[in-house]
């Protein structure tokens, strides 16, 4: 009598669930935080001035306008520096292009860099990512295998699809921005990376409640620096009342997530400057109103 061997499915109930969270990416992005020669810069001659600037200008109000991703100016509010470029690219060498070409114009012998932040749209999917690792699981597909690596790919894509806005958006036009890293703790009592994935997806959904409260008054990208800078995550807040920063920081202080394990690097906050109005900041005047920006 002869017997048939069977491959047997490896059984699931014991499968432990991947600790890391899914993530969908969009626009690189990349922070220059500038400190202005302004010494210097009044020492030229005022036809000297008016030529840099309007190169400057120029070039700037073109990658205002840059439908692979834009760029903006903001004029910074105390010590930390006086301007701040924020530029949204496809990819890495793209923000580098972006960097060369400023470091080409005339007006670059005249900043002087004080900080910069790397860092990727990022999208969080902490309740996305139980459900689609149990219905994996469920279905006898072995974490970290290639059908496993292969269905995710595929979930991902959707996502990436439908969310295609939020990760590739226009910089909001609000007249104020406030920028800042932030890291979750790592301490030796208290540690975010040791919770399981349910209790952080339970405290991310519970965090996020608090910023959608505050939806009409304020816009923020998140970005992810992992790998990429000194810090976790990059927050940029959009508003046209920048007292909404306030509230709404000190509001999440309270939540849970962010009173337990949240830990924050330097503010920046600027008041938006139109590659347009250039010259006149350099000449010591931001418009009181804010000017139209053609994109």
């Amino acid at each position: 009598m002869t017997t048939t061997s069977t491959s047997v499915l490896p059984k699931t109930d014991s499968a432990e669930i991947p600790e890391v969270p899914l993530t969908t990416e969009g626009y690189s992005v990349l922070h220059q935080m500038m400190r202005f020669r302004w010494t210097a810069w009044r020492a030229l001659p005022d036809a000297t001035r008016t030529a840099i600037a309007q190169e400057a200008a120029t070039m700037l109000g073109e990658m205002e306008k840059n439908s692979s991703g834009q760029s903006a100016i903001f004029s910074l509010i105390g010590h930390k520096g006086d301007l701040m470029l924020v530029h949204f690219r496809n990819s890495f060498a793209d923000l580098n292009q972006a960097e060369l070409k400023l470091a080409g114009l005339r007006l670059s012998e005249y900043l002087e860099p004080t900080s910069s932040y790397l860092s990727i749209i990022e999208l969080g999917l902490y309740d996305s990512t139980l459900k689609i690792y149990k219905e994996l699981i469920d279905q006898g597909i072995q974490p970290h295998s290639d059908q496993w690596k292969a269905e995710i790919e595929c979930k991902l894509g959707r996502h990436r699809e439908a969310m295609h806005p939020r990760l590739f958006p226009d910089i909001p036009l609000n007249r104020y921005v406030c920028f800042y890293p932030m890291n979750r703790l790592r301490g030796e009592d208290k540690n975010w990376y040791t919770l399981p994935i349910e209790e952080r997806a339970r405290q991310m959904s519970d965090h996020g409640l608090v910023g959608r409260r505050y939806a009409g008054e304020v816009k923020q990208i998140i970005t992810g620096s992992i790998g990429f800078d000194d810090w976790e995550w990059g927050v940029d807040l959009f508003a046209d009342d920048p007292l909404v920063f306030k509230k709404l920081i000190y509001e999440m202080r309270f939540d849970h997530v962010s009173a337990v394990y949240a830990l924050f690097g330097q503010f920046y906050v600027g008041v938006r400057c139109p590659a347009a109005a250039l010259e006149k900041l350099l000449s010591g005047e931001l418009p009181k109103q804010q000017l139209a920006i053609g994109i």
